[in-house]
This record gives C-alpha cells, structure tokens and sequence, in this order.
C-alpha cells in the first residue's frame, strides 16, 4: 500500500501546497481521501487520475477539503466517456453536495453531451453517506469508519483502510478522541492533519486563533500516535505551513512524545507500507 500527500495545504493559498487530500494506491485499488484544490493535477503527478479511482472518501463538508470535487468528477466522466460511475463516500450532506457540484456544471455538462458522441448523459456518482462506524469494501480494500472531532463541524468521520494485512488511518480535520484512537490503533501509518500552536497563538486575528480549538496540535498527534501503537506518524494540512528547512523543528516536536517513524513532506511526499 502506498500512501501519497497529494495535498498537504491548509486554507491559505500556498504555491506549493495543494489542498487537503492524500491517495492511497492498494495494488490496483486507487482511494482519494478528500478533493482540496489542485487535487487532480497533483493525481497526476502521482501516478494517478480521476479515470482511475475507485472510490472518494471524503471526511467532512470544510471547503478546503472538497472544492475540487467537481473537478474530480468531471474529470472521471470524460476519461470514463460516461461508461461508469464514481463512488464517492462521506457524511450526512455529502449527497446535497455532489447535487449541487453537477447542477453547476449544467451548462459544461450540456456542451460535452452536443460535442462528444460517445458522451450520452452526464457524470454518475453513486453516494453513499456513512455514519460513524460503518464498515464497507472498495475491491479488495476494507474501510472502516469513525467519528472525530471538529465542532462546531458535524458529523466528521475519519476512515482506516486495510489492504494485504497493511493498515492506513487517514482521519482530516480533528482533535484527539476516540474515534481517532479506534482508526489509528497499531496502524502501520497514521496520517493526522496538523498545527504549530506556538506559531498561532501570537497571531493577533480572531479568526485564526479559532483554528486552536479544533485542530490537533503536533504534540497532540504525536501523543495519539503513542498510545494507540500507530507505526508511523504522517504529518498534513500542517498550518502554518512550514518550510523545508522548518521540517526538523516539526519532528522534533512530535519526537518528544513518539519514539516511531515521523514523516513530514512536501506534496506527493509518499509512504510505502
């Protein structure tokens, strides 16, 4: 199983970082956590396309972790020529939002139909909204669900996937819970969305200093990785986003509470496992 940070930004522009979303590639089975923007040029960097997934996982409804979703699914549709559908899984809304991504692109959707004959109808989906604790198969994959933590954000769900006795926890946006304890438990890589809560606090902005109360810090994750016997520890989303030369503060940090690998990278840094 290879674990790729297909985007590892935060709401912030970054001209280096894409918006949130990793690509798990289990032999043949390509999964997408999340769909920030960038995701399908990063894809492609990857190895990867829309054409290719066989199911979106999507954690929660924050705009930077689904505003390309409509690129991903159109993108599947054409490389598809609308033979298949896209399985796209996420919580309660998930199914209003993909509605409403398509409603969108009527009018692209109406010029490819006119233009393109083997494109007969427009993008298939098939949602599936989760509750926490569902369990469910893409191909050979096993995914199972559960809650995390990110109010006032509700429901957010994280997910851990098992492939040929490897195990990835992929969990967004969220404090320690236990959700995340039961995701990440003796996990081969742990993959936790992260902030510097040192470098945030001094930052004199309201909105920003709202970040602190839904986000696990990188002690936190580190402490998380700990006790639930986590592998490895990938690092994501980190705000504020660190440069290379900043990386060995940031495991240096998390190296305090966990004595495991430590992973920390730019987009399409990737994890084999």
């Amino acid at each position: 199983m290879d674990i790729v940070l297909t985007g590892t930004g935060n709401p912030v522009p970054d001209a280096d970082r894409a918006g949130p979303s990793t690509l798990v590639k289990a032999g043949g089975t390509h999964i997408l956590v999340d769909a920030g923007r960038g995701v399908v040029m990063r894809m492609a960097g990857a190895g990867s396309l829309p054409g290719l997934l066989s199911a979106v996982l999507i954690t929660h409804l924050h705009s930077d972790h689904i505003c390309a979703l409509n690129d991903v699914i159109t993108t599947h549709w054409v490389m598809a020529q609308g033979n298949s559908a896209l399985a796209i899984y996420g919580p309660p809304g998930t199914a209003q939002f993909v509605d409403r991504q398509i409603h969108a692109l009527e009018a692209d959707i109406g010029y490819r139909i006119e233009h393109h004959e083997a494109l007969t109808k427009g993008p298939q989906v098939e949602v599936t909204e989760l509750a926490p604790g569902d369990a469910f198969a893409v191909k050979d994959v096993a995914v199972t669900t559960a809650a995390t933590d990110h109010a006032p954000v509700r429901p957010t769900i994280g997910y851990r996937l098992e492939h040929e006795g490897s195990t990835a926890a992929i969990v967004g946006d969220t404090l320690p819970c236990p959700g995340v304890d039961a995701l990440a438990s003796g996990a081969d890589a742990y993959v936790q969305t992260v902030i510097r809560q040192d470098l945030i606090r001094p930052i004199p902005i309201d909105m920003i200093q709202d970040i602190l109360d839904y986000h696990s810090g990188v002690a936190e994750a580190a402490q998380t990785a700990a006790r639930v016997g986590a592998k490895r520890l990938v690092l994501t989303h980190m705000a504020p986003g660190p440069s290379p030369d900043q990386y060995p503060e940031w495991v240096a940090m998390a190296a305090e509470h966990f004595a495991g690998e430590i992973i920390i990278g730019d987009d399409l840094t990737s994890v084999s496992i």
